[in-house]
């Protein structure tokens, strides 16, 4: 299956698909879910239905060496024939929970691709009021290549802004975990309080700034 899964460059639901008369095929993902500081950050991508020898090796982001990813996302913006990074600031997932936002930024990608696709692929779950027909499918960045696609837009995208935040907010260690809660990131809301990028509604956020708060 895996040897499979290579020689086709995961492109087994697009394909169906598009011998169903069911393209262009859109692939969606985020990255930042888990992170406590700054956006969740949502693409959506159109791959050429054909394979793209640029593009071997593509699969979830998470699994992929930052370098690779780096590689892999030049080689997607080059040869996609739409895609769309959209991201929903801290702000926004405080005040409507992390999967309204999600789902905002899912439709927004989906809404701003520049070819309209006829089929959607969503990693994990379904996206109320797209505008065509989807499939959410668990663990879609390791089975779609055009889901794998948008996972690796959005980390890129994500980290990248995350790395220009770190000059803005410099006593975090941004640089390295990207947001998400580790022990030196908590440790350091508990020693300066939480910025205004932080996600106020995450438990850990919220116990590491009220500790700040009590200290002061």
């Amino acid at each position: 299956m895996a040897r499979l899964r290579h020689l086709t460059q995961l492109r087994t639901y697009e394909v169906a698909l598009q011998r169903a008369g069911l393209g262009p095929v859109a692939g969606v993902d985020e990255a930042g879910r888990g992170a406590c500081f700054g956006p969740v950050t949502v693409a959506a991508c159109i791959l050429p239905p054909r394979p793209v020898a640029a593009l071997e090796g593509l699969t979830d982001s998470k699994k992929l060496t930052a370098i690779r990813r780096a590689q892999l996302y030049d080689a997607i913006i080059d040869v996609a024939l739409a895609h769309s990074v959209i991201h929903i600031p801290a702000s926004q997932i405080d005040r409507r929970g992390i999967q309204a936002a999600n789902v905002d930024g899912a439709r927004r990608a989906v809404a701003t691709l520049g070819v309209a696709p006829g089929y959607v692929l969503v990693d994990a779950f379904r996206v109320p009021g797209l505008p065509v027909p989807q499939l959410g499918i668990v663990g879609g960045d390791y089975t779609a290549r055009c889901i794998a696609a948008a996972s690796v837009l959005a980390k890129v995208s994500r980290d990248r802004l995350v790395s220009r935040m770190a000059a803005e907010y410099p006593l975090y260690g941004l640089e390295g975990h990207k947001g998400y809660g580790t022990a030196a990131h908590m440790d350091a809301v508990r020693r300066h309080g939480a910025s205004p990028e932080h996600r106020y509604s995450y438990a850990n956020v919220r116990q590491a700034h009220d500790y700040f708060m009590r200290s002061q």
